[in-house]
């Protein structure tokens, strides 16, 4: 099935940090001090994994962190390729002061990036500003040298609220968004403004903010357009839906203006929800991280990931089919899960508010049902 024939097939996922541990396994890391209370270098993180899955390496090739999800891909081709990418991408030295994490990776290895064939970077998080306002300028500069789009950060205010436009084959465009709230930890010094480089900021998560919001995105949608919003909200860890994130969604599919709400901040993944037939991804949990060894949280099963595949209608926006890959984090890797964690993951999706059913495939994909 090509990309487009019955609609718009698109790739989401959640968090992809490649900075900090991952840097280390890539060919150019940065160095790998860190300022943190317990782990005060970035090899740390790859000595806890190895001591769970045994040794793994030093300057593997960029495309050693996607693992299975590089088939999963070439099977699927989706359109459209977009992550929440949650690191700075720089060789700054401006920590920022007080921060317990800083998350960066070497420009030299954003191939990591190009080789999953992603088109558009979402920057909006509590991470893309670690290494100060210098970090994120390089940032932004390695992106565009690599013709990666970008949304929810910028050189100021006016750019970082800017949707990536991302032509569609046969016309039309998916235009990307991407807002960063108070929430999920990012600071009001972090956002972006006239004359400041920084994140779309929004300091609260509400119908008053929703209604805000699609009114400033409502006017740059064109006929053809659909529209995507990604946004780091609500806390880690956290064990339900927010009321407050329900009713936002609910607002802002009303309006008219979004066609899919990219939910990410959770570290595990969260309920989805249809609203009016558009898709709303509460929480996409992490993707690609340096987590594997640490302890504490396991009851979430912060180990479990998808690969989102919504396909979209072209004129009314609403989902036509939604496939989800069950992957799993092994040895600082994506592998495809199991059927058993494939079940597990089928139950958080479809945990309340989700009233959606989700079947397991023989294929080990699982997809809306009815």
């Amino acid at each position: 099935m090509t990309a487009f024939a019955a609609g718009v097939r698109l790739f989401l996922c959640g968090d992809v940090m490649t900075g900090r541990g991952i840097d280390q396994l890539l060919p150019h890391p940065v160095p790998p001090h860190l300022f943190e209370p317990y782990v005060q270098s970035a090899t740390g993180y790859v000595r806890l994994a190895e001591a769970r899955c045994g040794p793994l390496g030093r300057q593997l090739d960029v495309a050693y962190p996607w693992g299975d999800a590089l088939a999963v891909l070439e099977e699927m081709q989706p359109a459209l390729r977009i992550v929440n990418l949650e690191t700075a991408v720089t060789v700054s030295e401006d920590a920022q002061p007080g921060k317990g994490i800083h998350y960066r990776m070497h420009p030299a290895n954003v191939p990591c990036l190009l080789r999953a064939g992603i088109h558009c970077c979402v920057l909006a998080n509590n991470h893309v500003l670690d290494w100060g306002a210098a970090g994120l300028l390089e940032t932004l500069r390695t992106l565009e040298a690599a013709d990666l789009r970008f949304a929810g950060a910028g050189r100021d205010a006016a750019r970082a609220a800017a949707p990536a436009r991302l032509p569609l084959p046969g016309g039309g465009r998916v235009l990307v968004f991407g807002v960063a709230t108070a929430s999920s930890g990012v600071p009001a010094s972090w956002a972006a403004t006239a004359r400041r480089p920084g994140v779309n900021y929004l300091e609260t998560v509400s119908p008053a903010s929703a209604a805000r919001l699609a009114a400033a995105i409502a006017p740059q949608r064109q006929p053809g357009d659909l529209v995507l919003l990604s946004i780091h909200w609500g806390a880690n860890w956290s064990p339900a839906v927010p009321p407050a994130h329900r009713e936002f969604a609910r607002e802002l599919v009303a309006s008219g203006a979004v066609d899919v709400v990219h939910g990410h901040s959770s570290h595990h993944v969260l309920p989805i929800e249809l609203i009016d037939g558009k898709l709303v991804l509460y929480g996409c949990g992490d993707f690609i991280n340096d987590y594997e060894g640490i302890a504490g949280h396991e009851a979430f099963r912060p180990d479990l990931a998808l690969m989102y595949f919504p396909r979209l209608d072209r004129t009314s926006g609403k989902l036509d089919e939604l496939l989800l890959v069950p992957m799993r984090r092994r040895r600082l890797r994506m592998e495809r899960a199991d059927a058993q964690d494939a079940a597990r993951l089928a139950a958080m999706v479809q945990a309340e508010p989700s009233q959606v059913r989700i079947a397991l495939r023989p294929d080990g994909v699982l997809a809306l049902a009815g």
